[in-house]
């Protein structure tokens, strides 16, 4: 792989993290190894590293230490990489088990793991990079992980166009983003649809607060109710959903506010784009963005649904699916159907065993903070209005607050 480096275009656009306010330029540059595997303590030693990278083309994975457990750190050194820890930009290696020549311009990324293990999967920073043209001045807030696939969306977008300021949000800052994001002239914010129903669910006059003019979805599939508030909060902002994945990039962008993406769009040929296809009902990519070795169609694990003019993302293939007594129901499109109900923040659909049936349906629910109360019975006569009988909740729990883990997805 021929790789050419040159100075990231970004390199003077505002960076916030922690509160404090510096350019790209004014990161620190720590000293890497390559290959490396760097595991970084905080976001600016990881932003820090992602300059590096951009800077001198080394061959990079990037993650957090929590993410990765002992055994993977094992399996890293076993396959060529320096273990790096940088805390207040300073590295402690460890050498790689079986050294190897470094790989100019390869950046890896680590799945999420929700199919089991995490896997590497090797991009570069062109491949991660899909949003080239001139854009408007924009201030983003970077919610997630270092050296996910969403946090490398945010972050190259930042370091490769010139106008696209970055405000970093740690863990420990979450709850409290709008705050941070209104003191620090945030305009332009990515978040996963659990990231914005909790924010919604938690304080929706905060939010409204925050000058946004940009919202965008991904990383769990995107329901109409989630739009529709937003929408209500933000009337005259462009609220995106994108589709993408570490292993085919950005697949589809939607800018209409409605769920889905046009049925039209199926088995289009356009240069330059990816091509989208159903396969049973799974969601099949062929991407201009894919990983390493991952060219031609790819099998998502994405159940997709035909409903009208729309293609629908319900949920994983191995999990969407629930056979009662013979009959299937998405447990997305369940999910869609009590969060549609005004009094539901936030759901999650799964089956249960049962005598006779083999499996039922079963929920758990979050309601919104205010208005009437809410109970079971309530929730299962709406959902027995717009469901077949054998796809209504027989069981439904409330919790009082919506789960979220470090991906900013909860377990849907």
């Amino acid at each position: 792989m021929t790789v050419t480096t040159s100075t990231p275009a970004g390199l003077d656009n505002r960076v916030v993290v922690g509160g404090a306010a510096r350019t790209w330029r004014a990161l620190p540059a720590p000293a890497l190894p390559s290959p490396a595997a760097v595991l970084a303590a905080g976001s600016a030693d990881a932003l820090a590293a992602a300059r590096r990278h951009a800077e001198h083309g080394t061959e990079l994975l990037l993650s957090t230490a929590h993410r990765v457990d002992p055994a993977m750190r094992d399996e890293l050194r076993e396959a060529g990489f320096a273990l790096t820890t940088l805390d207040a930009a300073e590295p402690v290696t460890v050498p790689p088990t079986r050294p190897r020549p470094a790989e100019p311009g390869r950046l890896w990324l680590l799945t999420s793991g929700s199919t089991g293990r995490p896997k590497r999967v090797g991009h570069t920073l062109g491949s991660l990079t899909t949003v080239r043209g001139a854009q408007p001045e924009r201030t983003w807030l970077c919610p997630y992980a270092p050296g996910t696939y969403a946090w490398w969306q945010v972050v190259t977008l930042s370091l490769t166009q010139p106008g696209q300021h970055l405000v970093v949000v740690d863990p420990d800052e979450l709850d409290e983003w709008p705050a941070v994001a209104a003191a620090h002239g945030v305009d332009a914010a990515s978040g996963t649809p659990t990231f914005w129903r909790r924010t919604l669910h938690r304080d929706g006059a905060a939010l409204a607060r925050v000058p946004l003019r940009q919202l965008t979805l991904g990383g769990e599939p995107v329901d109409q109710a989630v739009l529709d508030q937003l929408r209500a909060v933000f009337p005259t902002a462009r609220i995106s959903w994108i589709y993408a994945s570490s292993e085919v990039g950005a697949s589809i962008v939607v800018h209409d506010g409605r769920a889905g993406f046009p049925v039209d769009w199926l088995d289009r040929e356009v240069p330059g784009r990816p091509r989208l296809s159903v396969d049973g009902e799974e969601l099949v990519v062929s991407s201009p963005y894919h990983g390493v070795g991952l060219d031609g169609p790819v099998r998502t694990g994405d159940r997709v649904q035909v409903v009208d003019d729309r293609v629908l993302i319900t949920g994983r293939l191995d999990s969407d699916e629930i056979n009662v007594g013979g009959s299937k129901v998405s447990a997305g499109l369940v999910r869609g159907v009590l969060t549609a109900h005004p009094r539901v923040a936030w759901a999650r659909v799964t089956g249960r065993r049962a005598p006779v049936l083999g499996r039922m349906v079963v929920a758990e629910v979050v309601p919104t903070p205010s208005g009437d109360p809410l109970d079971e019975a309530t929730l299962v006569r709406w959902c027995a209005d717009r469901l077949p009988e054998y796809a209504v909740p027989r069981r439904i729990r409330m919790f009082t607050e919506i789960p979220v883990k470090e991906t900013l997805k909860s377990d849907v």
